[in-house]
């Protein structure tokens, strides 16, 4: 992967190992990738709410206090 010059030396000047920085957030992407696949195979599965459903959920809760 190449990277400005000028960022490079930002990164040594810091300290900063880049390499490991840059795979750990591909390591943390991908796992967001695969997590959010899988939500949305949960989510097909769930029908959808009826008509109105969130109207009156909010009216009962009001009413109950």
């Amino acid at each position: 992967m190449r990277v400005d010059k000028k960022v490079k030396e930002i990164f040594e000047r810091g300290e900063v190992d880049l390499n490991r920085e840059v795979k750990r957030f591909l390591e943390e992407l991908a796992c967001k990738a695969e997590n959010r696949k899988s939500v949305e195979k949960l989510l097909e599965k769930i029908p959808p709410a009826e008509q109105g459903f969130s109207v009156k959920s909010v009216r009962e809760d009001r009413e109950s206090h």
